[in-house]
């Protein structure tokens, strides 16, 4: 799905009716097939994605994410002292937009894609074959990789346990995000690597068959 922040509501796309319980239920819609834009207020079901975006809760909510953090922190989940190092987007976005890829009438931000590892692998191959680069497989929070995408290259997270409920992803799938300046030139080789590793598997098949005696 494509994702873009925007400084105000992006003309003929509509704002999203309802409430979530969560940033990255808007993950799950988008993916569903829906185009849509959510203002900052519609996240602030969302502690923890209101922090990674940037988006400050209003007085009578701010308590939420101490609340939040301080739950998991009891509970062994994280450890305080982890959490100035989750990265943030720069800014506040006025409206962030959020489409199916194929869909997207505005050019994204970040590209999130969800699949399992075999053929995520091929993706982030893309990426090194590109010359972009590939960050280190991130944790919990999953929306931390939006904002840490933004740096260039491919960002990528196993999921969250809050991710997996409120997207129902599945146990075997995990996250890569785009950045949406790179993503051109990242699909431009994919073509290359799929090609490779279908010779590179004939190869290893062959290998593997004449050698191993077990």
């Amino acid at each position: 799905m494509a994702v873009a922040f925007r400084e105000q509501p992006p003309a003929g796309i509509l704002r999203l009716e309802g409430a979530q319980p969560s940033g990255c239920s808007f993950w799950r819609l988008a993916a569903a097939g829906q185009t849509f834009y959510t203002a900052p207020e519609d996240h602030y079901n969302c502690p923890i994605g209101s922090y990674t975006h940037n988006i400050p809760l209003p007085k009578a909510r701010e308590q939420e994410l101490s609340q939040t953090l301080t739950l998991m922190s009891d509970i062994g989940y994280i450890r305080m002292e982890e959490v100035p190092g989750v990265p943030q987007l720069p800014t506040t976005p006025a409206a962030t937009v959020y489409a199916p890829l194929g869909a997207a009438a505005i050019d994204p931000d970040v590209i999130i894609v969800s699949g399992k590892p075999g053929r995520l692998m091929l993706l982030h191959e893309a990426a090194l074959r590109a010359s972009k680069s590939v960050q280190p497989l991130l944790g919990r929070p999953t929306c931390m990789a939006v904002p840490a995408s933004l740096a260039g290259g491919v960002a990528s997270s196993f999921g969250c346990i809050g991710n997996r409920v409120y997207t129902d992803v599945a146990d075997d799938e995990f996250y890569s995000v785009m950045s949406g300046t790179d993503a051109a030139e990242i699909i431009g080789q994919l073509a290359t690597i799929v090609s490779a590793n279908a010779t590179l598997a004939d190869f290893h098949r062959s290998r593997r068959a004449s050698i191993a005696t077990a």
